[in-house]
């Protein structure tokens, strides 16, 4: 994720200080990992110091005083660039749970592989009920949902991958250690 566009576009809705930007950033990334407030100043400053956005006034509500940002034209080109730049597919695979799998066949035997192939599969089918059941929660917002069928399409597509693996695993065993 690009934390600065993603900043750049917030802004484009209108000006606000850094906490409202760590709100609407966990608000309508909902799936996503929250930001931390740190990393919303230091972005912010990043982008000050590029000229892309601007500090718009201060704000003081019963607190500490909260600048407010407002996106400059060199940010709006920035984000309009950004937007228009096709998102190229991933080169490599780099998951946590394909390098696990290819491990477990280089050190284990065929039983603990299929067992752990078997107990990732529970764990998948189980967060797929429960951002099923957060799509068909009616207090559920539209960023809730969106980002819970982004989540579910890679879920089914892990499973799908888990599924043919463990249908491979003595033969990709027997490959291995040939």
């Amino acid at each position: 994720m690009s934390t600065p566009h993603v900043l750049l576009g917030l802004l484009a809705e209108g000006d606000k200080h850094g906490y409202e930007l760590k709100r609407a950033h966990d608000r309508r990334l909902p799936r996503a990992r929250p930001l931390a407030f740190g990393q919303v100043y230091a972005t912010l400053g990043r982008l000050e110091r590029d000229g892309l956005v601007a500090a718009a006034g201060q704000d003081r509500d019963a607190g500490p005083d909260r600048t407010a940002y407002a996106l400059t034209p060199a940010g709006r080109d920035a984000l309009a660039a950004w937007l228009a730049e096709v998102e190229p597919p991933m080169p490599y695979v780099a998951s946590t749970l394909f390098a696990k799998v290819v491990v477990a066949l280089l050190v284990a035997d065929t039983g603990h592989v299929r067992s752990y192939l078997v107990a990732q599969r529970r764990a998948h089918t189980e967060r797929l009920r429960e951002l099923t059941a957060v799509k068909t929660d009616p207090s559920a917002s539209l960023d809730d949902i969106v980002a819970a069928d982004y989540a579910i399409a890679h879920l089914d597509a892990d499973l799908r991958w888990l599924h043919t693996t463990l249908e491979r695993v003595a033969d990709w065993h027997r490959e291995v250690h040939s």
